[in-house]
């Protein structure tokens, strides 16, 4: 049912939800959303370590947020991501999620990232300019100082890196 609720969210095309989104929503702390005794809506935060500059931090990495297209545009995904928001400033040193949907998340207190993107290949790093813009962070009250125009990477993994 979840991943039915992903497809239809995201599309069934190639830039839909893919396997490898599916593999990244899985591991962590999942929120589930019921309507009337039916599943509407998912979210799922893993941990990561981002590192901002130099410094390494325990992140929640919010993947497959998705709610039923029929339940859209009624307020679901915001009591959704109250949840998933309340979750990462409690538990990690940042919080982190890759989108093109700005204002929804900025409505939340997400941040967007204004510094260069990389991911952590082996020893080196090698840029994501096309990330560049689409990462927001929550800042916790376990967050070093941040400084949203610095560096900021990702370790690698399959499919989408961020």
């Amino acid at each position: 049912m979840i991943r039915r609720i992903l497809r239809d969210a995201f599309g069934s095309s190639s830039a839909g939800f893919t396997e490898d989104d599916w593999e990244h929503a899985l591991g962590g702390m999942h929120f589930l959303l019921e309507l009337d005794g039916a599943l509407i809506g998912h979210a799922s935060v893993v941990e990561r370590t981002l590192q901002v500059a130099a410094t390494p931090l325990r992140t929640g990495y919010v993947e497959a947020v998705a709610i039923a297209p029929d339940r859209q545009d009624a307020g679901h995904g915001s009591r959704l991501m109250e949840a998933v928001t309340s979750h990462v400033r409690k538990r990690f040193e940042l919080g982190a999620l890759g989108t093109g949907r700005h204002r929804f998340y900025e409505r939340l207190g997400w941040l967007t990232w204004a510094g260069p993107t990389s991911v952590r290949i082996g020893s080196g790093t090698r840029r994501t300019a096309d990330e560049d813009g689409d990462i927001l962070v929550l800042p916790t009250p376990s967050s070093p100082r941040l400084d949203l125009t610095a560096p900021i990477s990702c370790e690698w993994r399959p499919g989408d890196v961020w």
